[in-house]
């Protein structure tokens, strides 16, 4: 559970106890390039990939009951740039080449529009496939929990399984949302590129790969505070039915995990000062 600075952590031990961990956001690092649009989307994709990752290895360790000490700062910057990098090629660069096919065939706008559906087939393809994996399931069951809690919070219910399991696993402000607001954002930018040879094209694909983070984060940052309106719900809808992919059904032993995880971040944020560069309260996401 992530709030305005704090985030929480809770894994289920082998001996059936719940251990949580709750641990600063960077909201006091960069305070300037936090209020720079576009910018404030790289440091923040930047930030929660680094948590992301630390929590994986952390709630691991825990629920096998290993004590293995935490990758080093360098060593997760490698593992996040390792990562980002795949990212690049994959998603990226190779629907460039594969779209590159078509020219001569269709219009030459509309090979960028190619090239956008081929990178949400390479999306949505990824997800289902990894959905297949009962590990990723499991792990999907604990993010509609989380969902789940945070739409039980908000309703002003007791935070019990019986009043948590009947809403729904999506929620709004989800992350997943980013994934989908990328692949729409990456074929707007790459049409406004215009065409270029294949290797200038490759180039461009992985260059941008910040810029079209950066404008993502601006485009759900729109939807957030315009939810109500016409506008909003364009941007959140595509979101929440993107999240069939990455949420599953939770059992009542997961919704205690994730409501273990939100009232330890409740009581942290009462307790704990916010940073004073820390302008405005945020929502806890999932």
């Amino acid at each position: 559970m992530r709030g305005p600075w704090l985030s929480a952590m809770a894994v289920r031990r082998p001996d059936g106890n719940v251990e949580v961990k709750v641990e600063p956001n960077g909201a006091w690092r960069a305070p300037l390039l936090r209020r720079i649009p576009v910018v404030r989307g790289v440091v923040v994709l930047g930030e929660t990939l680094v948590k992301g990752m630390s929590a994986l290895q952390w709630s691991a360790n825990v629920s096998l009951g290993e004590t293995e000490e935490q990758l080093s700062s360098l060593q997760m910057g490698v593992i996040v740039a390792f990562s980002l990098a795949v990212t690049a090629v994959v998603f990226f660069a190779s629907p460039a080449a594969a779209a590159r096919l078509t020219e001569g065939w269709i219009p030459g706008p509309l090979v960028h529009v190619v090239e956008g559906l081929v990178r949400a087939a390479l999306l949505f393809g990824y997800l289902a496939l990894l959905g297949r994996s009962q590990q990723a399931r499991r792990l999907f069951a604990y993010h509609g929990a989380e969902h789940k809690t945070i739409h039980a919070f908000e309703h002003g219910l007791d935070l019990v399984p019986e009043r948590i399991q009947p809403f729904a696993c999506a929620h709004p402000r989800c992350g997943t949302s980013f994934l989908l607001a990328v692949v729409v954002v990456s074929t707007l930018v790459f049409t406004l590129v215009g065409d270029l040879p294949l290797e200038w094209r490759l180039v461009s694909r992985v260059v941008l790969v910040p810029v079209i983070a950066g404008l993502s984060y601006e485009v759900l940052r729109f939807g957030a505070a315009h939810r109500n309106s016409m506008w909003g719900q364009a941007i959140i809808l595509p979101g929440l039915w993107l999240q069939r992919f990455t949420t599953r059904e939770p059992d009542d032993d997961q919704v205690e995990v994730a409501v273990t995880a939100f009232q330890a971040l409740r009581l942290a944020e009462v307790t704990t000062p916010a940073p004073q560069t820390l302008h405005g309260a945020g929502e806890i996401n999932a």
